[in-house]
């Protein structure tokens, strides 16, 4: 267990920092889910339609700095091309 108190603080922000940053990944996923959910039951409208949300989301844990901005580009490319295969 943390003695010093700055130890105890860095504790402290880290919780914090976890606790914000699992709700960015945790958005994300559940957006890319129902997505890939879309597209599996071919209803690609549908699908294109969500993502912008989906580039908004990971465009923003990229700035904040959850995920590295590659990583963000990646994703959204591989599910770009995957709704736009299935048309």
């Amino acid at each position: 267990m943390a003695i010093t108190e700055s130890a105890k603080k860095a504790i402290r922000q880290s919780a914090k920092r976890n606790k914000q940053n699992s709700v960015y990944k945790n958005n994300i996923k559940k957006l890319v889910k129902e997505a890939r959910g879309l597209v599996s039951e071919k209803k690609e409208a549908e699908a294109k339609k969500l993502l912008p949300q989906i580039y908004k989301a990971l465009d923003k844990a990229a700035k904040v700095g959850v995920i590295k901005k590659n990583n963000a580009s990646r994703h959204k490319s591989r599910l770009t091309k995957l709704i736009d295969k299935k048309n």
